[in-house]
């Protein structure tokens, strides 16, 4: 993220720190797996909007620290958050010209390769298949996105943000 110009910062580092404690936040086990990705969500919309601040170097940052925060192998969710940054980063400006109906089945179709990448990187570690379960974040995170982004815009809007 680009410290340079700290107009935002502050906004930009609160949102990911409220995504973090979302993304732990204690559910009854049944109820894991329907818990999106809340940081990936965060981060597709920084680098959606503000690419030249939070690129994908941020990306992988806040990937190693969900790594840390979950638990998982370190560098799974830094791979994983970096790939999609890429993605949304050299597609930004034709996504933002998309009504929020289109940009939706774009983060559907991300966040969907985003738990094929976490998947296989836990099948190669250890080799566990736990079906179709899988995918339910992906689905879950497709259905919270209208709120990250509305949610984020406004905070965007009213942070002044460049």
């Amino acid at each position: 993220m680009n410290f340079r110009n700290s107009q935002g910062t502050e906004a930009i580092l609160i949102s990911i720190s409220i995504a973090m404690l979302l993304r732990i936040l204690p559910l009854p086990r049944d109820w894991l797996v329907f818990n999106p990705d809340w940081i990936l969500l965060v981060v597709i919309y920084w680098c959606l909007y503000i690419p030249e601040r939070f690129n994908i170097g941020s990306a992988w940052i806040f990937g190693l620290l969900t790594d840390v925060l979950t638990g998982q192998l370190l560098g799974q969710q830094a791979l994983v958050y970096s790939v999609i940054a890429y993605i949304i980063i050299r597609l930004h400006q034709r996504i933002r010209l998309f009504p929020l109906s289109q940009k939706t089945l774009i983060i559907l179709c991300l966040l969907l390769l985003g738990q094929t990448l976490v998947f296989w990187i836990q099948n190669v570690q250890n080799a566990v298949y736990s079906g179709w379960n899988y995918m339910i974040p992906a689905f879950t995170g497709t259905l919270a996105w209208p709120l990250v982004y509305i949610g984020l815009g406004g905070l965007h809007h009213r942070a002044k943000i460049d």
